[in-house]
């Protein structure tokens, strides 16, 4: 079982950024695939980013194409923490943002791929 708790999130003037974090249980933390989705009023949850161990020090990484070059997903195994820094943001980004983690396996994007979620953290950006 592994539980993730979010935070970071907040409201920011377009052009801004902001910084999530996800916080997880557990002791096999490096052995699951992290990832961010989000989702906005009236939409589908749209992945984001995602995060897997690759070796010592090397990780893989995929990105959602609305949010490639403007964030950046990261985690520190020793802190059982995943981080997505948020550069740039549009209004368009305003969303509810949520932590997820799948065990094993290769980065997915589809929701569905995850095994648990974080409640989620609001980020707002206005123009």
């Amino acid at each position: 079982q592994v539980q993730l708790v979010e935070s970071g999130g907040g409201s920011v003037q377009a052009g801004g950024s902001l910084r999530l974090s996800c916080a997880a249980s557990g002791r096999t933390f490096s052995n699951y695939v992290m990832g961010w989705f989000r989702q906005a009023p009236g939409k589908e949850r749209e992945f984001v980013a995602g995060i897997r161990w690759a070796a010592a020090g090397l990780y893989y990484t995929l990105y959602g194409d609305s949010v490639k070059g403007r964030f950046t997903i990261s985690r520190d195994n020793a802190k059982n923490t995943v981080y997505l820094q948020m550069n740039t943001l549009k209004p368009e980004d305003t969303a509810f943002y949520y932590c997820a983690a799948a065990l094993g396996g290769t980065i997915q994007q589809r929701r569905d791929e995850y095994d648990y979620w974080g409640q989620g953290t609001q980020v707002t950006v206005s123009s």
